[in-house]
C-alpha cells in the first residue's frame, strides 16, 4: 500500500475529513472530529497509526513484525503499521476499517446515526 491507496481507503468512509493539524508532514483522517488514522507523508515505506482494541493490538504486534506500538500515541490503543509488503493490502484495509469503527462507536448517538 502506498500513500495514495492509504488516503483513498480512509476517504471512502462516511463522514471522513482529512487535516494536517500537526504540521505539513502529518496527515490525519478524522470522523466526527476524532482521529482514526494518521501518517507522516514522507515515510518510506509508508507507515501509519490506527486505533485498535487493546487486546487485539497486543495480538497483532505478536503476530506481525510490521505492527508496532503506536509511535507518539497511547501504546495501549494505537498501533503503527509499516506497509512494507509483508502484510497484504486487504489486511491493512481491515485494520483501517477497525480503527474507523472504534472511533465511530465512541461518537455520540446522534453523530453515529448521521453517518
Amino acid at each position: 500500500m502506498n500513500i495514495e491507496e492509504f488516503r483513498d481507503c480512509c476517504l471512502q468512509k462516511k463522514g471522513v475529513t482529512e487535516e494536517m493539524p500537526f504540521g505539513e508532514y502529518t496527515l490525519c483522517f478524522k470522523v466526527g472530529g476524532k482521529i482514526f488514522a494518521l501518517t507522516d507523508i514522507e515515510s518510506k515505506p509508508l507507515s501509519f497509526n490506527v486505533k485498535c482494541d487493546p487486546d487485539k493490538a497486543v495480538t497483532l504486534r505478536e503476530q506481525y513484525d510490521s505492527v508496532k506500538p503506536g509511535y507518539h500515541m497511547n501504546k495501549k490503543h494505537w498501533n503503527t503499521i509499516i506497509a512494507d509488503g509483508s502484510v497484504n493490502r486487504q489486511l491493512l484495509q481491515e485494520w483501517i476499517d477497525h480503527s474507523y469503527d472504534l472511533v465511530v462507536a465512541s461518537l455520540p448517538k446522534s453523530q453515529r446515526q448521521s453517518l
